[in-house]
């Protein structure tokens, strides 16, 4: 479990990581831990892969429509130029980056900075995706966040895949994806919903 620090941290870097599945508030959690760092006037630099515009080019959005202004970039070496002197970098959809993205980090640890990463622990396969697993592994702290299933409403922590397409990397949202437990997600387009319970006539 991660806690955050009440007074003045060590002077080491350490590696943060929030994984879970779509929609189970990775995002939301990256953004709280950066504006908190902004509001202990640490300096900050956020980053996001290029290819995810789904929200916005320049800011980091979570599905709730919270957000914070970051830098996007194409490739993991950029961060390196670009965040050399903050205190704190914050990196969202981690796993769109190369693997290069594990020594940046790395290095960025070992230099001092707090690095902070938001990612999807599987893809749509259930597999671990790109550098995520690489990342997990160097970690000082891993929060695991969970999203509600859209079958059966227990806690899900997989990204089921609504449409046909077999490629890895499918930008979407809930069109394209749902969030479901274990049994629902194995038991694909079998699973069955629960019943809805009707609102009340007066309501």
């Amino acid at each position: 479990m991660f806690i955050e620090f009440n007074s003045t941290p060590p002077q080491s870097g350490w590696i943060e990581v929030v994984c879970g599945s779509m929609f189970s508030g990775k995002t939301e959690e990256l953004i709280r831990r950066m504006r908190r760092a902004q509001i202990a006037n640490q300096s900050v630099e956020i980053f996001k892969p290029a290819v995810d515009t789904r929200y916005s080019e320049d800011q980091i959005v979570s599905h709730n429509q919270n957000s914070i202004p970051s830098t996007p970039v194409s490739s993991s070496q950029q961060i390196l130029l670009l965040a050399s002197t903050v205190d704190v970098v914050g990196i969202d959809e981690a796993q769109f980056f190369d693997m290069g993205i594990v020594e940046v980090v790395e290095e960025l640890a070992n230099n001092g900075v707090r690095v902070i990463v938001a990612g999807l622990d599987m893809d749509f396969s259930g597999q671990p995706f790109g550098p995520m697993p690489a990342l997990l592994a160097r970690a000082e702290f891993v929060t695991k966040v969970h999203a509600i299933c859209q079958v059966c409403g227990a806690l899900a922590n997989y990204s089921y895949r609504l449409s046909d397409s077999q490629s890895q990397l499918l930008l979407g949202e809930k069109e394209a994806y749902e969030p479901r437990c274990r049994n629902c997600y194995l038991d694909g387009p079998d699973a069955q919903r629960r019943p809805q319970k009707h609102r009340r006539k007066n309501e």
